[in-house]
């Protein structure tokens, strides 16, 4: 419910002229200056304005006004009123676009669609104030301008905010399935460790083959010295 009469200037300029109610009174109650009730009283200001009747248009009964006349510092209040009007719910249409800034939709689309094909047409079209035969000639590259359309940022362009773009991206990756983990590289620690080396001969059946103890040079000296004393002993039994 709004706090001020209708007709503010129209209702001071009866006040004045038909109560005795003070400039601080009226103007509190009317949402004016003091001074401008004052200039109402000395014929200064609203010269040509024809009074309203508040007690008419009940806006304000007699009582008040006798009550106000009474005590000086009555602050005046609106009567309630007796017809409560609904208020008419605004619907929500397609965002307005200046005519200035309409050739500039479909490069807005282009980025949009470019960079967040996340985005569904019904928020391409909440954002930019665009049809969906517009949206799905972009996709296709079947616009009309097609070869002269360069991607450009909505929100530079001035056809929506940042806000906006922000909130709808993050309801579209909402909506989005999950995507599956790509595969990436282990670390160095894992993949050359000892662990990795026991796993990698238990995978590669051809791993044994290839890694056989080698002999230390101890172990070839002390078989150079058997096989000469072999030699040794069959030349003694010939002799």
């Amino acid at each position: 419910m709004s706090t001020a009469p209708l007709m503010p200037k129209a209702t001071a300029v009866w006040l004045v002229e038909n109560t005795a109610l003070t400039f601080d009174q009226i103007a509190e109650f009317c949402k004016l200056h003091p001074l401008e009730v004052k200039g109402i009283a000395d014929g200064e200001v609203a010269a040509g304005i024809k009074g309203q009747d508040p007690v008419i248009s009940n806006q304000l009964t007699r009582e008040e006004i006798a009550r106000g006349e009474r005590d000086s510092h009555h602050r005046l209040r609106l009567a309630e009123p007796k017809v409560k009007i609904a208020v008419a719910k605004v619907k929500k249409g397609p965002r307005y676009t200046p005519v200035s800034r309409r050739q500039d939709r479909p490069n807005a689309i282009l980025w949009l669609v470019k960079n967040h094909p996340e985005l569904k047409d019904a928020q391409i079209m909440r954002l930019v104030g665009t049809t969906k035969t517009t949206i799905a000639a972009i996709r296709d590259r079947t616009h009309w301008n097609t070869a002269q359309l360069t991607p450009a940022d909505p929100v530079m362009l001035g056809l929506c905010t940042q806000i906006d773009l922000d909130f709808e991206v993050a309801r579209a990756s909402k909506d989005r399935p999950p995507e599956a983990e790509s595969a990436t590289l282990l670390p160095a620690e894992i993949t050359t460790g000892p662990a990795a080396d026991r796993s990698q001969r238990q995978d590669d059946p051809f791993a044994s083959l290839g890694n056989k103890p080698r002999q230390t040079e101890d172990e070839d000296e002390l078989d150079v010295a058997n096989v000469f004393a072999k030699l040794k002993g069959i030349k003694q039994k010939e002799d």
